[in-house]
């Protein structure tokens, strides 16, 4: 009896053992781990795969500076010959050469987030970052009736998606509204404290700024730190991209004016599922755009404006 018990066990490892190995294993590398945005992104892509019965291994950097450790990442999954990545990339150039060794080894990538200078991938999946920036410029220009001076408080050099706002900021602001000049630039390197002392530099050298326009979740944060420390909530109009409960608490007291919120929830879910779809012998589209949205004080009581900033990260 003991024999026969002991064969049944082992018969059923070994089933067990052939089931996990035919389940399809995908990474997911975003830019970071911390931010409100990149726990949303997780949270869809965890879904899809529940969803689409496959196995998602999530690994990032601490931070979306950390260039060299991204790269180390997915060179790690390469050499383990995961079935696909999704990969958000810290850096344009960076990049680029972990994306064609994943080529050079079959294994289906798509690019999310951001870009990066190569077309050696499957799909790229993005909010429509350029749209996005001509949205708050439109929005700020709006607030200030053609008229004043305004900064920027950027991102880092070199991330993709955020040079597309500043890009898409800045023209827009040229070419429709010639009566507001941006007057000051400067980056917080993905940090809100370096945010922060970036926007105070811009307040000092500029004491008679009309707006600001922050193009990341950092940068926002550090704005809205700027202005609040200085009692100028409200009169420095703040538009802002992206979203966390802070900047939530920000723009219900009026300190940011207005915000361009994206949807990662489903950027996590739909990086996925291209890469699921090739895996099913189906064609991904090279490029799927993904639509932003302004979020104003008036807007938050709205079903799906309290989706979007406030998904479900638990899932």
């Amino acid at each position: 009896m003991k024999r026969a018990t002991l064969a049944l066990l082992l018969v059923l490892a070994t089933i067990t053992g052939c089931q996990k190995s035919t389940k399809k294993v995908i990474a997911v590398v975003p830019k970071a781990t911390s931010h409100l945005f990149w726990l949303s992104v997780q949270a869809g892509a965890l879904a899809a795969g529940e969803e689409y019965g496959v196995q998602i291994e999530w690994n990032g950097a601490a931070a979306e500076t950390e260039y060299p450790r991204q790269i180390q990442i997915v060179d790690s999954f390469i050499s383990r010959h995961v079935d696909g990545i999704a990969l958000a990339p810290t850096e344009r150039k960076a990049l680029v050469g972990a994306v064609d060794r994943a080529a050079a080894a079959g294994i289906p990538l798509t690019v999310f987030d951001s870009g990066l200078d190569s077309e050696n991938y499957m799909s790229f999946l993005a909010t429509n970052n350029y749209e996005g920036g001509q949205m708050a410029g439109r929005t700020l220009a709006r607030l200030l009736n053609g008229n004043g001076k305004v900064g920027m408080v950027m991102h880092a050099p070199g991330s993709g998606s955020t040079m597309d706002r500043e890009r898409g900021f800045e023209e827009v602001i040229k070419a429709e509204f010639p009566g507001i000049r941006i007057v000051a630039q400067q980056f917080g390197q993905s940090d809100r404290s370096k945010a922060m002392a970036a926007t105070e530099n811009i307040l000092t050298a500029h004491p008679d700024l009309d707006g600001i326009f922050a193009s990341s979740e950092p940068s926002s944060v550090g704005a809205s730190l700027a202005l609040k420390s200085r009692g100028l909530g409200g009169k420095v109009h703040l538009v802002a991209f992206d979203s966390s409960d802070g900047m939530v608490e920000d723009l219900k007291a009026g300190v940011i004016a207005a915000m361009v919120v994206q949807d990662p929830y489903r950027m996590g879910h739909d990086a996925v599922k291209t890469i699921v779809d090739k895996l099913n012998g189906q064609t991904p589209p090279k490029r799927i755009d993904l639509s932003a949205r302004v979020i104003t004080k008036a807007d938050l009581d709205k079903v799906e404006v309290q989706r979007l900033l406030f998904p479900n990260v638990k899932k």
